[in-house]
């Protein structure tokens, strides 16, 4: 019987010719590779790491299969080697065994080489698969920093949306407020207005008259009625006058409350406008 120990390499030899020694470098797997990030991600980007992680997996138990086929083979053309040297120490008469030998030699040799073309074969894709984890892995990080950034961009935009609407219901409040008063107003002005025409529609003249003298009483009716219609007259134009002037002060009021609630309208437009662009931006940032 003949024991090999594992690990020479395999060198080229001839009849009579010693084995070189060689050495195949030991293969070592990077462990961090195949431990799974403990990161809450998105499952379609799990799968697709499991999957990764699962070819890599295949990849270096392929690769070991075949460094295992490399040192039997080694350890087989050790042996083969071997018994060449004891038959060729025996000085035996050479045999028609030899040619078969050397066949069987030559078809390891083309195994060897073969299994070590897959073996750097292998390699690159190796080295491509751990540069295409890197790339994955620098994407992911990525899309993690655009997912906070987005994030803070929506804690801003709701905060700017909450302002908004508060600003909204102050000014809605003031309108109400606004029309209560201009409503008011009007109701006091057509109350005063109604009252200034009945005081000058009830105005009336009363006369008390002495029948028990002599006295010219159609140049006395006519002297007061005269007087009364003076006063009158004079009561209309004042009152007519204060009316106007009333009246204008009320427009002027009316029509700066008018122009306040218009204007009141036209910020809560501005502001309705403003709710809804921020309302778009923040359906943009959640779809984001």
């Amino acid at each position: 019987s003949y024991s090999v120990r594992s690990g020479y390499g395999y060198g080229g030899m001839g009849f009579g010719g010693a084995p070189s020694p060689g050495g195949i470098q030991e293969v070592t797997i990077n462990q961090s590779l195949l431990t799974p990030l403990n990161l809450e991600i998105d499952p379609n980007i799990q799968r697709v790491r499991k999957e990764e992680k699962e070819q890599i997996k295949t990849l270096n138990n392929r690769f070991a299969s075949f460094i295992d086929k490399v040192r039997f083979l080694e350890q087989q053309n050790k042996m083969l080697e071997t018994k060449w040297n004891l038959l060729q120490d025996q000085k035996a008469a050479r045999s028609n065994i030899a040619p078969m030998f050397e066949t069987y030699i030559n078809n390891l040799r083309r195994q060897l080489d073969g299994l070590l073309n897959d073996k750097g074969r292998l390699e690159g894709e190796l080295k491509n698969m751990e540069d295409l984890v890197e790339d994955f892995k620098t994407k992911y990080e990525d899309e993690i920093n655009k997912r906070t950034a987005a994030e803070n961009e929506f804690v801003v935009l709701k905060k700017d949306v909450d302002a908004a609407y508060m600003n909204k219901v102050e000014l809605e409040a003031k309108v109400d407020a606004l029309t209560d008063e201009i409503n008011f107003l009007r109701s006091l002005y057509e109350a005063e207005l109604h009252e200034l025409q009945a005081q000058i529609s009830d105005t009336s003249v009363v006369l008390s008259m002495d029948n028990s003298r002599n006295l010219d009483l159609d140049s006395i009716i006519a002297e007061v009625k005269a007087q009364y219609e003076e006063i009158a007259n004079r009561s209309r134009a004042e009152a007519e006058s204060w009316y106007q002037n009333k009246y204008e002060a009320l427009q002027v009021t009316a029509g700066k409350h008018g122009d306040d609630l218009r204007n009141t309208k036209n910020e809560i437009s501005e502001i309705n406008r403003m709710i809804q662009r921020l309302q778009g931006e923040i359906e943009n940032a959640k779809a984001q």
